[in-house]
C-alpha cells in the first residue's frame, strides 16, 4: 500500500479544490458563489481535510474515495468561519476582508448557508461502505460545533465561566471537527471501530491543544503571522482560558482592575489591550496556558503510542500533530 507524502496529499487536495473553485466562479447566481469562492480563496493551513486524508492513508491508498469527504470537511469549517465572523463583528480573517466585510452581511448569511449543505452534498459523493454511519459522524459534529458557537456568544454577557466551562465550549466549538476529520478518514477506509475511536480521541486531545494554542497566540502573537488583529480576543471580552485563569489568580484590586477593563463600554482599544496584557503578564497567564497546552498534547501522545497502527504508516500524525502545536499562524 502506497504512504502518501503529506506534501502530495496536499497537493491532491488542492487540485480538487481549485476544481470546486472553478465551479464556483461560474456558478449563478453569482452573487451567492462569489462570496463562497472568496471564503475558500482566503487560504488557511488546510488541516481538517489533511487530517482526514492521513487518516484514511493508514488504511487505503485510494486516496480519490476521500477527497470529496476532505472537501466536505474543508467547506464546512469555511462556513462556521464566515458566520462566526458575522457574529463576532470581525473586520479582518486571515490578513484579508472578512466576507461580510467585502461583500455584505446577507450576501454572508445566505451563502454560509449554501456551504452547509455544499458540504453535505461533497460528502454523499463519497465512495464507502458505511456512508450512514459517516454521515451520522458528520451531522452531529456539525450540531456540536453550532452548541459550541452558542455557549461561546452566551459566555460573553458572563463573568462567573470556569475552566471547566471553557474547556467544553471548545471541545464543541473547534476540537470535535478535528476529531470528526481522523474518524471519518478511517470509516471511509473501512477500518475497525476500536481504532477509528482512537483516532477520534486523539483528534479530540489535539483539537483542544491547538485551540488553547489559538487563544494564546490572539494575546501573545504577531500579526503579520497570526493573520488576525492581536487582541481581538482581548477587545471582545472573549472568555477565553486566558481571561478566566487571570480573573481565577488575581488578588481582589487587580481582579476589580481586569474586570473594569471587561465591563467597560467605552475604551480605546490599543490602551485596553496594553493593560489586559500587562496583567496576564503580572499572573504569568502565559506559562499557565502554554502549561495546559502541553497537558492535552501529552495525552495526544498516549494515544499515539497506543494506536496499533504500524509505527512507520502513523509517523506522519505525530509530525503533523508537532507542526500544529508549535505553530505562529
Amino acid at each position: 500500500m502506497k504512504q502518501y507524502p503529506v506534501t502530495e496529499l496536499q497537493n491532491l487536495f488542492n487540485n480538487e479544490l481549485s476544481k470546486l473553485k472553478t465551479d464556483l466562479q461560474h456558478a449563478a447566481p453569482r452573487g451567492l458563489y462569489l462570496p463562497v469562492d472568496y471564503s475558500l480563496e482566503m487560504g488557511g493551513k488546510r488541516v481538517r481535510p489533511l487530517l482526514l486524508l492521513l487518516s484514511f492513508n493508514l488504511f487505503s491508498d485510494k486516496i480519490e474515495n476521500a477527497l470529496p469527504a476532505a472537501l466536505a470537511i474543508e467547506v464546512f469549517h469555511n462556513f462556521t468561519l464566515l458566520h462566526d465572523d458575522i457574529m463576532d463583528k470581525a473586520d479582518v480573517r486571515r490578513n484579508q476582508p472578512t466576507v461580510h466585510k467585502q461583500f455584505s452581511e446577507n450576501n454572508a448569511i445566505l451563502s454560509g448557508d449554501a456551504m452547509a449543505f455544499l458540504a453535505y452534498k461533497y460528502l454523499l459523493s463519497a465512495e464507502m461502505a458505511n456512508q450512514a454511519e459517516v454521515l451520522q459522524l458528520f451531522t452531529q459534529t456539525a450540531i456540536e460545533v453550532c452548541e459550541g458557537q452558542q455557549l461561546d456568544m452566551e459566555f460573553e454577557n458572563r463573568t462567573d465561566v470556569t475552566e471547566t466551562d471553557y474547556i467544553e465550549m471548545i471541545r464543541l466549538k473547534t476540537a470535535v471537527l478535528l476529531a470528526c476529520s481522523l474518524k471519518a478518514g478511517a470509516l471511509i477506509a473501512n477500518t475497525g471501530a476500536k481504532i477509528a475511536s482512537e483516532l477520534y480521541d486523539f483528534g479530540m486531545n489535539l483539537g483542544l491543544a491547538f485551540q488553547l494554542q489559538d487563544d494564546l497566540l490572539d494575546s501573545f502573537g504577531e500579526q503579520e503571522t497570526f493573520g488576525k488583529m492581536i487582541g481581538g480576543d482581548i477587545v471582545a471580552n472573549k472568555k477565553t482560558f486566558l481571561l478566566i485563569k487571570a480573573l481565577e489568580h488575581a488578588d481582589d484590586s487587580l481582579k476589580t482592575e481586569l474586570l473594569g477593563w471587561v465591563q467597560k463600554p467605552m475604551f480605546n482599544q490599543t490602551e485596553k489591550i496594553n493593560a489586559v496584557l500587562d496583567i496576564y503578564n503580572r499572573l504569568n497567564i502565559k506559562e499557565l496556558t502554554e502549561n495546559k497546552i502541553d497537558s492535552y498534547f501529552n495525552v495526544c501522545s498516549a494515544i499515539f503510542e497506543k494506536l496499533e497502527i504500524e509505527t512507520s504508516k502513523k509517523e506522519c500524525l505525530r509530525n503533523i500533530s508537532n507542526k500544529m502545536m508549535n505553530r505562529i499562524s
